[in-house]
């Protein structure tokens, strides 16, 4: 680091344009091909694998993994892509090590499994460099769609109509489409501008139209869009952040904004961070925030965590990651208060005991110095739409993803239940999809 690295307050520049062009360089390169060849080997092509069932779009990970063995993986990514059309932004950001290979019998026997991820990286990659859409969309069925969101879910769910022939409007708050997959997630995870090709690529079924700058409750009303469109879709993410004492103050700001305008930043340079960083919470988002300050040249950078680690939502890769780059972590420790005077200073926390799953201050506190704290502490809908009834702070739905308006489903952060996964708001999108299309192919009017 250099000297304006240890200089207090929001600051650019902390670091030389050399060393920001390696920090943010790809975290977890692709495999080449003979890599590739050496990684599926190790699969045991399991009968009913257990990596399938962990898996929430069910992709066929056996048969994928012999497709790359066997020298197509074109085929791979196709059998990837027949479940989840948006697998190569899942292989870059899902928790593999918690879903599909914890639950690889390898890691079981000999604590290494197969590198389900990486390899399903290499499949997609194969193909999309290609330049080649694997589906050819069903003849028009008259029937039209409106997706609201074009993130994960929203695009998983307006590709599946498309498919089956429906006409679909995605609808996008945000000047692109993505979601968080474009405004949300480490830049290192996603290099070349992955998120914007993937989407473009995904619109060559045909029979999507995108909308942006257009947000519900302000640009489109529920009440208009059931009128205009046999179905509507939800996808609205979670756009609200926890209030905390203070947190007015200059300095301080919603973690996910904070990666949106690294993700969107043209000059890496240009962007402001603080000598000493807060970031409250303890996913991914909070994860991804820490690393990419320490990567900006923050001289000092905390994760604190209001439970203990076992409880701490980011994997255990995620946070050894970040640890790995400087980021220490801190447990048992709640925000009481931002401090400062205008602008923060630190972050007041007190200590926290669990007892039988509730949580409690134990009357003991401490402070942080700070001059940039990031909350990623939890969102909510602010409003839902009149007519949808809410499951604590977000939109109920039932298996299939119908709400309790009719006509309307959801699926994504939105919904309550969601693991808030990129793969897992893919799986709620593709099967809303799949129960839309059923009602609208049975002739009947959904509203």
């Amino acid at each position: 680091m250099n000297d304006a690295s240890r200089m207090p307050g929001l600051r650019a520049g902390r670091l030389s344009p050399e060393i920001y062009a390696l920090n943010f360089s790809d975290a977890y390169p692709p495999l080449d091909r003979h890599e590739a060849l050496v990684a599926a080997d190790r699969c045991y092509f399991c009968h009913d694998a257990p990596c399938v069932t962990a898996c929430p779009t069910e992709i066929d990970i056996p048969l994928f993994i012999r497709q790359i063995a066997t020298g197509t993986p074109e085929a791979a990514a196709k059998t990837i892509f027949d479940q989840n059309i948006l697998g190569g932004m899942c292989a870059r950001v899902c928790p593999t090590e918690t879903l599909c290979e914890e639950a690889c019998v390898r890691e079981l026997a000999e604590g290494k499994p197969v590198r389900i991820g990486a390899l399903q990286r290499h499949a997609t990659d194969t193909l999309m460099a290609r330049g080649v859409h694997p589906f050819v969309r069903a003849a028009p069925t008259g029937r039209q769609v409106a997706v609201v969101g074009a993130g994960p879910a929203g695009l998983a769910c307006a590709h599946r109509l498309a498919l089956h022939g429906h006409a679909v409007t995605l609808f996008e708050a945000r000047p692109k489409a993505g979601g968080l997959n474009e405004y949300g997630i480490a830049s290192y995870k996603t290099v070349d501008g992955f998120a914007q090709a993937e989407v473009e690529w995904l619109m060559q079924i045909g029979g999507i139209g995108i909308e942006t700058g257009r947000m519900l409750g302000r640009d489109l009303s529920l009440e208009t869009l059931r009128e205009e469109f046999d179905a509507v879709f939800l996808g609205l993410g979670l756009p609200a952040a926890y209030a905390l004492e203070g947190a007015a103050q200059a300095g301080v700001r919603a973690a996910v904004d904070f990666i949106a305008d690294l993700r969107q930043a043209d000059d890496l340079s240009a962007l402001p961070v603080g000598r000493d960083v807060v970031v409250i919470g303890g996913g991914m988002t909070a994860i991804d925030a820490a690393v990419q300050a320490r990567l900006l040249g923050a001289e000092h950078v905390t994760i604190v965590y209001r439970r203990g680690p076992d409880r701490m939502p980011a994997s255990v890769k995620e946070q050894r990651h970040a640890t790995a780059r400087g980021v220490r972590i801190l447990h048992n420790a709640q925000p009481v208060a931002v401090l400062g005077e205008g602008r923060a200073t630190g972050v007041e926390f007190a200590y926290t005991a669990e007892t039988d799953g509730r949580l409690a201050p134990t009357g003991e506190t401490f402070v942080l110095k700070a001059d940039q704290v990031l909350l990623a502490i939890g969102q909510w809908l602010e409003d839902a739409p009149d007519g949808l009834e809410r499951d604590g702070a977000r939109l109920r739905t039932d298996a299939r993803g119908r709400t309790t308006m009719a006509g309307v489903w959801a699926g994504g952060d939105c919904v309550a239940g969601n693991a808030g996964l990129t793969v897992a708001a893919v799986a709620q999108g593709r099967d809303a999809a799949e129960d839309i299309h059923t009602a609208l192919g049975a002739g009947k009017d959904t509203r």
